[in-house]
């Protein structure tokens, strides 16, 4: 049995990967429930988690107990298979099992997304299996949606297709991190998009972590209780200090530019593997890219939000434009009238 309808997310999902120690030294001393308090009042209507973020759930459901929000309000994304740094488990036994932790940790009798996480680290029959068994809980009404995440594009491609060769099904949603920011476009590039969505026949590709992992902050890679985790090279953290010195210069913030771009540029090119919004239409057209953004503070949410409503108007405006530039189909799109005109006669001048 597949999914009874497509996938629907909104563009802008808050993430809680910071909710946790390798962000932040002491992630049950940062504010989360005032964050997702304020998220929600600002329309912010879906919420990305992981067991392998630590107290993440336990705190992102603390906070959601606390709101006067209806559950059919909002979506809870969450992940399983991967347990600690070098652990991972994707059997059948365990995905159920994390399943049902996270349904109680949230508090909640269905998920509405679940990603066989990092995906990279395991082997493909341990992917589709483990997709097989999150498909036997969709049928049983705990899950509604299925997809995968991971770091290497090519790897979530192959996978992607590889599910829907081996099972006759396409997934729900996949979701790639890093990979749509100022530093990396790769998600855009080389025709990852079109080989998830078309031939894939992926519902939804969602851009996690416009940061970067943090990497692109003015005050650098985060550090928090497990230490320097961030993988990038030192040569790229001296990029993007540089790049940092540049933005500071024009008077702005790295971490300020570097969302702007991400968020902006990716409700246009991941239009196609994104969200209806507004009036819907045909191609991409009606749509937004949907991006997942984490933060640790009350202010960076509300620099987001700031950040958002910028972007969220250009959207609308190109949506419109887009609309408008429909109603002239193929027959008048580029249409160029003949210059001079038809039956034109010079006139001489004596």
């Amino acid at each position: 049995m597949s999914s009874a309808n497509p996938l629907f997310l909104p563009p802008l999902i808050l993430g809680t990967a910071t909710f946790n120690n390798q962000y932040n030294h002491s992630p049950h001393s940062l504010p989360t429930t005032t964050i997702i308090h304020r998220a929600l009042a600002a329309g912010i209507s879906a919420f990305d988690t992981s067991p392998y973020y630590g107290p993440a759930e336990l705190l992102l459901a603390a906070a959601l107990s606390t709101s006067s929000h209806h559950r059919s309000s909002y979506h809870l994304l969450t992940k399983v298979g991967r347990i600690a740094a070098n652990t991972f488990d994707y059997s059948p036994a365990w995905i159920r099992a994390s399943v049902a932790r996270s349904l109680h940790r949230l508090n909640t009798t269905y998920l509405d997304v679940v990603y066989c996480h990092d995906v990279e680290f395991v082997s493909p029959p341990e992917v589709i299996a483990a997709v097989r068994t999150l498909r036997a809980l969709r049928d049983e009404g705990l899950v509604r949606y299925i997809g995968i995440s991971g770091y290497p594009t090519n790897v979530l491609v192959d996978l992607s297709l590889l599910v829907l060769g081996e099972t006759g099904e396409p997934l729900d949603a996949v979701m790639s991190y890093a990979h749509y920011t100022l530093q990396n476009t790769a998600l855009a590039q080389h025709g990852v998009l079109g080989r998830l969505l078309e031939d894939a026949r992926v519902g939804c590709v969602l851009n996690g972590s416009p940061l970067g992992m943090g990497l692109l902050r003015s005050q650098g890679v985060p550090v928090g209780g497990m230490g320097d985790f961030h993988p990038a090279p030192l040569e790229l953290r001296l990029r993007c200090a540089e790049a940092s010195g540049a933005c500071g210069e024009a008077g702005e913030k790295l971490e300020s530019v570097a969302l702007r771009f991400a968020l902006e540029g990716w409700t246009r090119d991941g239009a196609k593997g994104g969200t209806v919004v507004g009036g819907g239409g045909r191609g991409g057209e009606g749509k937004m890219g949907i991006s997942v953004a984490g933060v640790s503070y009350l202010h960076e949410l509300e620099e987001l939000l700031v950040i958002w409503k910028e972007v969220k108007k250009v959207a609308e405006k190109r949506q419109l434009e887009e609309r408008v530039r429909g109603v002239f189909g193929k027959e008048w799109s580029d249409y160029s009238w003949p210059s001079p005109g038809v039956g034109f006669t010079r006139e001489s001048k004596l």
